[in-house]
């Protein structure tokens, strides 16, 4: 029987627990991306608190990907020595970090992207802030170069494994989406069509780190929109990334325009609003033969533990890790009292005119309790 606190392996890659530190934006890298000390401290601090594996916030391959402001990049080799900085802190810390590579495609802006921004298909949907424009073939192919370069460079920095971001309306996803993808070329279509682009970026993205390193992504079980991603696509899909050799795979739903269906849902306030993924997760997992990882309003030990019962092999939290970084040691000292998170989703909101997310409930009990000193 799977526990939380199971040392296990994914491809050479070995982690002390199944705790998986989601992806989430920081907002702690300078305009360019550049890593900050201040982002440093963050994984350092997971860490030390004693996650498993620290999914990296959303890293944007090329410049025109970027969707928010502090996002971290890894487009060029600028970056290399504060990227080495980063991964030696998280391994002197006995940590795991792996990089998720981005690109935001139609859920950017101009003002971020620089241009206007790239999609599939030159469409006006409710995720998008603007109209994009379609991209050409040729424009396709760079981009998965950019995949493969920026996976390359993960490599050569120290990050332990890269992961695709195949969900929450981004680029990978808005290729698998019907709703976004209205091509009518080999990239539209079909499934078979809509998940070529994703098939040649891990082709590319796989050559250019060689068998042995591990690549992940986080794929959607549906974007839970009418017209989007649906669950059997998505069955599909990672059937036939587990068949090419994926590592893992983790199963999240949902885009920003998916309302209370969205990736970060709030008021989780007992154990059946936890996990709202899992369905997602199972029908996944019974398609594959590569570990699964699951997030998704996971905040209970009990309800943790139950998710692994069912066969999914990883549990992954992001939001409960910002109030509490040190979550995975407080559970495995004995205390299995539930995350301080309350998914009021304060955590985002301040975070792009004060340099980054912070809990800001946690914030305020520190204030309230220093002046009762």
């Amino acid at each position: 029987m799977k526990t939380l606190f199971d040392k296990t392996d994914i491809k050479g890659m070995t982690l002390k627990n199944r705790i998986v530190r989601s992806a989430t934006w920081e907002g702690m890298c300078e305009a360019d991306g550049r890593p900050t000390e201040k982002l440093i401290k963050c994984y350092r601090d997971l860490a030390e608190g004693g996650t498993g594996l620290i999914v990296s916030g959303y890293t944007f391959v090329r410049p025109e990907g970027k969707q928010m402001p502090g996002k971290m990049g890894i487009h060029t080799d600028d970056f290399a020595s504060e990227m080495k900085e980063l991964t030696q802190a998280v391994h002197d810390e006995g940590g795991k970090i792996c990089v998720q590579l981005v690109h935001a495609g139609g859920q950017t802006d101009s003002g971020n992207a620089g241009r206007q921004p790239l999609a599939p298909s030159a469409v006006q949907v409710d995720q998008y802030p603007e109209l994009p424009a379609e991209l050409s073939v040729q424009e396709i192919s760079e981009l998965e170069d950019a995949f493969a370069d920026a996976a390359k460079r993960a490599r050569e920095y120290g990050f332990d494994a890269v992961q695709l971001h195949g969900a929450h309306g981004y680029l990978i996803n808005q290729f698998l989406s019907p709703l976004t993808n209205r091509r009518t070329d080999s990239y539209g279509g079909s499934i078979e069509n809509r998940s070529r682009f994703l098939f040649e970026v891990y082709r590319k993205v796989r050559q250019s780190v060689g068998d042995e390193y591990p690549v992940m992504i986080k794929l959607n079980g549906e974007d839970n929109l009418e017209g989007g991603l649906t669950m059997e696509d998505s069955v599909y899909v990672a059937g036939k990334l587990s068949d090419a050799g994926i590592d893992a795979i983790e199963v999240s739903a949902g885009t920003p325009a998916s309302g209370d269906k969205s990736p970060a849902r709030v008021k989780i306030d007992n154990q059946d609003k936890e996990a709202y993924n899992l369905d997602f997760a199972l029908s996944i997992k019974s398609a594959v033969e590569c570990p699964v990882m699951l997030v998704g309003g996971i905040r209970s030990f009990g309800v943790a533990g139950k998710v692994l019962n069912e066969g999914i092999d990883y549990v992954s939290l992001a939001r409960p890790l910002i109030r509490e970084p040190g979550l995975a040691n407080r559970w495995l000292s004995g205390d299995h009292t539930n995350a301080r998170c309350i998914s009021c989703n304060g955590c985002f909101k301040p975070g792009i005119k004060e340099g980054g997310i912070y809990c800001v409930i946690e914030a305020k009990e520190r204030e309230k309790a220093s002046k009762q000193v």
